[in-house]
């Protein structure tokens, strides 16, 4: 990323560390907070640095303004290409592939890998790709009037983002298919019910609301959180057996953290626990 694009991607992707919770704010209200290549690369750059800075002890994503969370991908801007080489077509084969796998692809691994926990603060709408920072977040507080869309089929387009991966295993194959085939829009009371969202609230009380869970989070014990989270993702797709063996082991690497042994401490000794994160 060039130094011009890096310092656009900052001041449109600002963070904010406080209290062990790492604010992170979409900052372009006027674009429906669209991200466009630089945005979405500072992005997987935060999370997978949130990931390994014992520091940083859960994650916070928003957006700016009251209208818009996230309308997917900016088109507008695109990233800078290699010179053309002579003969070679304007597109080549497996360009598209590569493009997909290196963007919101590997933008969704970034935050379902993330040890830290995700909350996304749901300012507003949340369509298409954003979307997908939604269904890939670990809970999710919804002010009262957003609402989320799966708006790939209005525009004749196949979901992207991981969406299909996503979205059946919150809500099911058949209701995920109705969401996908229709793209009608999700009121914030009905992402509740299908358990895309945990919570609704007045939009002047998102913020209160969202900084209670994170700071309560952010005072947990970080590790065991973050193993708890891959056991859940993980419970998916490996056989039984397979699961209970990855268990047992984060099982016994989570009783040699220090949380883990302050835990046991502190109700042997009938006090009040000190969690480190570590």
């Amino acid at each position: 990323m060039t130094e011009d694009f890096r310092a656009r991607a900052e001041a449109e992707l600002p963070t904010k560390l406080d209290n062990g919770v790492l604010w992170v704010t979409i900052n372009r209200a006027e674009s429906g907070n669209a991200i466009p290549f630089y945005v979405r690369d500072r992005m997987i750059e935060v999370f997978r640095d949130a990931h390994l800075d014992v520091a940083v002890r859960c994650v916070v994503l928003t957006a700016a303004g009251e209208r818009h969370f996230c309308t997917g991908a900016d088109l507008s801007v695109r990233p800078p290409m290699p010179a053309p080489v002579d003969g070679a077509p304007d597109r080549i084969v497996g360009t598209g592939i590569d493009m997909m796998r290196r963007g919101f692809q590997t933008l969704m691994q970034a935050i379902l890998d993330c040890e830290k926990p995700v909350i996304v603060a749901l300012n507003g709408t949340a369509a298409g790709g954003g979307s997908m920072f939604t269904l890939a977040a670990d809970l999710v507080i919804a002010a009262d009037h957003a609402k989320l869309i799966q708006v790939f089929v209005r525009r004749g387009l196949v979901p992207d983002g991981g969406v299909a991966y996503l979205l059946p295993r919150i809500v099911g194959m058949h209701k995920a298919k109705e969401l996908i085939f229709f793209g009608d829009d999700v009121p914030a009371e009905e992402m509740v019910r299908l358990g895309i969202a945990n919570k609704v609230v007045p939009m002047a009380d998102l913020e209160a609301a969202t900084r209670e869970w994170a700071e309560r989070l952010a005072a947990g014990p970080t590790k065991a959180i973050g193993w708890s989270k891959k056991l859940l993702h993980d419970s998916s797709e490996l056989a039984r057996r397979d699961l209970l063996e990855e268990e047992a082991m984060l099982v016994e690497l989570n009783a040699g953290t220090h949380d883990g042994m302050e835990g046991v401490n502190s109700f042997r000794e009938k006090r009040p626990v000190q969690f480190t994160g570590w």
